[in-house]
């Protein structure tokens, strides 16, 4: 389906959404979030969709917010327009963090200031070697804002998130895998065999098991030890309440069947218990 400034395509059950303003590098405007949302609400429940990969079209995955639409444009408006445009931005990545699908970050290209919003909701993140990060919000007289800030402190140790916000400075995808930003950086010749690779592992998996880790882990990192326990048990309770079954295949085709070890594979999620 394609759209002025979204686009998105299901092909084996993983659905390909793109930023889709290359010209704008892909620069998130306040018709692009609203779009996103629309989007996203369209393809969560989706029986054909397993799993969401967000990339960019053209060079670009976003180089964040677009500064005279997102900005100038909305300021002029006073604070309603400002505050509309932040619940819309803020609302589509937060719906994302929180989705029911397995998502994925593919960094193709730019990745800027308010595009770390969208890049810490994704579950997973690959990037290009040749793809550009940066907090830039200092060079043009703000702080990082939008939880930008916030997605620096979580997935960079202090000094390199402090290093990173201060001086403004981009940074290639290899640096971003080292300091975190992302899971891996290939060669852009490579990023999309990579991430379809990653995808198919993704689908072998009990999807009701998928959602319930996704969330844990987001969970748990704010919780003390006793507080993740307790929470952990009750999310396994409610996981077991949507779909026991799945769970009990699994124990019975390693267990009686010895068909697979869950050390090293998912057992088979497409069999129904003889």
């Amino acid at each position: 389906m394609t759209s002025d400034v979204v686009t998105f395509a299901i092909e084996d059950r993983i659905a390909w959404v793109h930023f889709n303003r290359p010209e704008k590098r892909n620069a998130m405007s306040p018709t692009l979030n609203r779009r996103m949302m629309d989007v996203l609400d369209e393809l969560e429940f989706r029986d054909d969709v397993g799993v969401l990969v967000l990339t960019g079209e053209g060079s670009a995955w976003t180089a964040g917010m677009d500064l005279k639409e997102y900005f100038r444009e909305t300021e002029a408006e006073g604070l309603k327009g400002v505050r509309r445009s932040q619940r819309e931005s803020y609302g589509w990545w937060r719906r994302l963090r929180w989705y029911q699908k397995p998502t994925i970050a593919m960094v193709n290209g730019w990745c800027f200031g308010g595009g770390y919003g969208p890049l810490f909701a994704c579950d997973l993140a690959f990037a290009a070697d040749e793809a550009t990060f940066g907090l830039s919000e200092i060079n043009w007289g703000i702080l990082p804002g939008g939880g930008a800030t916030k997605v620096a402190v979580e997935l960079l140790p202090f000094r390199k998130a402090m290093y990173h916000a201060l001086l403004g400075e981009p940074i290639n995808g290899k640096t971003a895998a080292e300091w975190g930003l992302v899971n891996e950086s290939l060669p852009l010749a490579q990023l999309r065999d990579r991430v379809v690779a990653v995808c198919r592992e993704l689908l072998k998996k009990n999807p009701v098991a998928l959602k319930a880790t996704k969330d844990a882990v987001r969970r748990v990192g704010v919780m003390t030890y006793d507080e993740a326990e307790d929470y952990l048990v009750r999310a396994q309770e409610a996981a077991n309440s949507y779909d026991n079954d799945g769970r009990r295949e699994g124990l019975r085709q390693f267990i009686d069947e010895k068909s697979y070890k869950p050390g090293l594979g998912a057992y088979d999620t497409g069999r129904v218990k003889p």
